[in-house]
């Protein structure tokens, strides 16, 4: 009996659910650039802009995941996982030989290779992971892509806690850790998460408030951590203290998994008339295939009258993966491919996600200098990378919750907690440009906040807009312009502008650039300019979202989730 309730529950939706916490935790090493960047720049002698021409590259790498959505349309979970294990430990690996000098200097595209590789494994880990979560849990897409999303937000603060367990102060290692244990995760864990029928527990959302509490406590403990290692200068038994606890939080969701598994093989034992599961039967003779396939991923919606099912018939059967670009369906339901990409809703949403994520991932690449040049310790300056990760989580876990909350109560549309956010970021970047005392401290958690809600909402909004059939390849294609955004604005505008402000300062001192090892600003002139730029750029984001919030208002006014709703 014991044997056989252990593999209920390794097989169970919700054991599912918890190892994509784990995996999706150790998803977010690019958001740890700003704590090894310094080594990469300084070991291998590059200037600013070339280390942001680094840094774009491990943009584009963890958002170009357009191959990893059309791998997963076709392969296995498990087979999309095993390639993202692979190419984060071969990318993090050579760039942790090439820092500590165990191989010859490489070329600046063989690093802008090596970091894009190891960045692109997070697209892979979210095609096998995220996407087969969203679709076991359609109704709860929300709250389900915020909690996973803010695992990897914390991934940050988590892995820099392990490391100083681990390799204390010895940046450089973080490289490697980064490398292995990650790819390790996938590997254990790569045959427990795969699709499963969609079914529906009365008490599904309680479930999700339960890992809600717990991940909210690990992100506080996080926070603590981080701000008295600021203070307090720990041991390493202090350190190995802390990542234990970290530990035993993470895998407190194992014990809500195994609780509601053992409920379901209690009523397996005891049947009750209550409608767990979702059962759903197809009375017309031969089905079109595709409607069978969208049946067996989501569950056929509830009953609707003669015409309307004629309609969905006659729409799914026109469709295909290319698609009838000219009939469109509504929204809410299953787009194609292109159909999707070529819609207006989704090109607002691109320039939107330019202007807003291409500017937050800029400030957290270069937030380690932004510290620098403002004269903040080098501890400290991890502090703020840490905050950014810590923060990053809230914001994503706040935009699921918040806006589930607030689009079923109140119908207030998800596309405009997306403009709110986008200002909000506007705020962290003028604080940065015009700094005050304390003022990249609130900064910090201001990006972190707005970085976070930022990619939930996305993720969520595609899914909604345009359905799931082709989500693994859609939501990769909509993130793609966060590194075009990145590039433009990273390498183009701040870097330049910041190598600039640095040989003015050569300059004064009467020296040039060969009589340097690396650019350094020192003072608030650094960013001023470059940050002034990018509050511009992401406010004028922020109105053409608003153009996405009028369009979509009265979709977010009807029942959006009806097609996924339990059939009693």
């Amino acid at each position: 009996m014991a044997c056989q309730f252990a593999v209920q529950v390794i097989k169970g939706r919700w054991f599912t659910v918890f190892a994509s916490f784990l995996i999706m935790a150790g998803a977010g090493a690019t958001y740890l650039f700003g704590s090894y960047s310094k080594d990469i720049k300084s070991t291998l002698g590059y200037d600013q802009s070339t280390l942001n021409l680094i840094g774009f590259f491990k943009d584009l790498g963890a958002n170009v995941g357009v191959l990893a959505g059309l791998i997963g349309e076709v392969t296995p979970t498990w087979f999309v996982l095993l390639v993202g294990s692979a190419m984060n430990f071969a990318g993090y690996f050579m760039i942790w030989l090439a820092v500590t000098g165990k191989i010859a200097k490489p070329k600046v595209w063989q690093m802008c290779l090596y970091i894009c590789v190891g960045a692109n494994s997070q697209n892979f880990v979210n095609t096998g992971a995220l996407v087969t979560c969203v679709k076991n849990f359609p109704e709860s897409r929300g709250v389900m892509l915020g909690l996973l999303k803010g695992y990897t937000g914390l991934s940050g603060a988590i892995f820099t806690q392990i490391y100083l367990a681990i390799y204390p102060n010895d940046s450089k290692s973080l490289i490697l850790l980064i490398g292995w244990l990650p790819a390790a995760l996938s590997v254990i864990f790569v045959y427990t998460i795969r699709p499963m029928k969609v079914v529906r527990q009365q008490n599904e959302l309680r479930v999700f408030y339960h890992f809600l509490y717990i991940s909210l406590s690990l992100g506080v403990f996080l926070m603590v951590m981080t701000l008295l290692e600021k203070t307090i200068t720990f041991s390493r038994a202090a350190y190995a203290g802390s990542t234990t606890v970290v530990c035993m939080i993470m895998f407190m969701p194992l014990g809500i998994a195994i609780r509601e598994e053992l409920a379901l093989w209690n009523l397996k034992k005891h049947p009750v008339d209550s409608p767990v599961e979702v059962i759903s039967i197809d009375k017309r003779p031969n089905p079109v295939p595709e409607i069978q396939e969208i049946q067996e991923l989501d569950s056929f919606p509830p009953k609707s009258s003669l015409g309307q099912e004629k309609k969905t018939q006659i729409t799914t059967t026109a469709t295909s993966c290319c698609g009838d670009l000219c009939n469109k369906p509504e929204r809410g339901e299953d787009y194609t491919i292109l159909q999707a990409l070529l819609s207006t809703d989704m090109i607002i949403l691109f320039i939107a996600t330019f202007c807003g994520l291409g500017s937050s991932l800029t400030a957290v690449d270069n937030l380690g200098q932004i510290g620098e040049s403002l004269g903040y310790p080098t501890k400290t300056v991890g502090t703020f990378v840490s905050l950014v990760s810590i923060w990053n989580y809230f914001g994503r876990v706040f935009s699921g919750f918040v806006s589930e909350s607030l689009m079923v109560k109140w119908k207030i549309p998800r596309t405009l907690m997306m403009t709110f956010m986008l200002v909000l970021s506007c705020i962290a970047y003028l604080s940065i440009a015009f700094p005050f005392p304390g003022s990249v401290y609130m900064a910090s958690v201001m990006i972190g906040v707005s970085f976070g809600a930022q990619l939930t909402l996305l993720f969520t909004i595609i899914s909604e807009l345009f359905g799931l059939k082709y989500y693994a390849t859609l939501f990769n294609c909509g993130q793609l312009a966060s590194p075009l955004g990145s590039y433009i604005l990273n390498v183009r505008v701040t870097g330049m502008l910041y190598d600039r402000e640095a040989l003015k300062v050569l300059a004064k001192k009467g020296m040039t650039r060969s009589s340097v090892k690396e650019l350094v600003c020192i003072g608030s002139q650094c960013y001023r300019l470059s940050f002034t730029i990018l509050a511009g750029v992401t406010f004028f984001g922020a109105l053409i979202s608003l153009v996405l919030v009028i369009r979509t208002r009265e979709f977010y006014k009807g029942d959006i989730y009806k097609k996924y709703r339990e059939v009693v």
